[in-house]
């Protein structure tokens, strides 16, 4: 079974046939930008999102065909936005509870803490300043590529466009 039959039948699960799986999704993604979420909640939806990711590659990577993931689009913008709406839910109550403990958070967030710092806090610094440098980069590059797209960039145009404009 290929992963755009596996969506498919996930899209055919509609609640009693309301057809309310997609809007309960995006309700449900809201509430965890909105609503403060416990740590075991965060906890699942941590280890929700990483089986999910290891899943996506794996698809990605055994797909023989490109058509064969054609859904891939879509899977990266809902797991998009399941990791925004975690990193908004994460980052919330790790500033409204972190000082009660390490522990406060989930331990998911708790073990992916002491992994990366190592029992160092100088490792810890070093580590986020990369990611921050490495995000940085990632986004500013995307916005240029941006206008470069909308205009039409030889580059970005189809084969059959840069031919024509090719002097003879």
């Amino acid at each position: 079974m290929n992963a755009t039959a596996i969506l498919a039948s996930a899209k055919r699960v509609n609640l009693g046939g309301l057809g309310l799986g997609a809007p309960l999704l995006l309700v449900i993604l809201l509430a965890m930008l909105v609503l403060p979420l416990p740590p075991f909640a965060l906890d699942v939806f941590f280890t929700f999102n990483i089986a999910l990711s290891l899943i996506v590659v794996l698809a990605a990577v055994y797909t023989l065909r490109p058509l064969d993931f054609s859904v891939f689009p879509t899977v990266l913008l809902i797991t998009t936005l399941l990791r925004l709406a975690l990193n908004v839910a994460s980052t919330r109550v790790v500033l409204l509870e972190g000082h009660q403990g390490t522990d406060a958070a989930g331990r998911v967030i708790e073990a992916f803490g002491e992994f990366v710092i190592g029992g160092n806090y100088a490792v810890g610094l070093v580590v986020f300043s990369i990611l921050v440098i490495i995000n940085f980069v990632v986004v500013t590059k995307g916005a240029g590529e941006c206008p470069r797209s909308a205009r039409g960039s030889p580059s970005t145009r189809c084969p059959a466009s840069r031919w024509r404009s090719t002097p003879i």
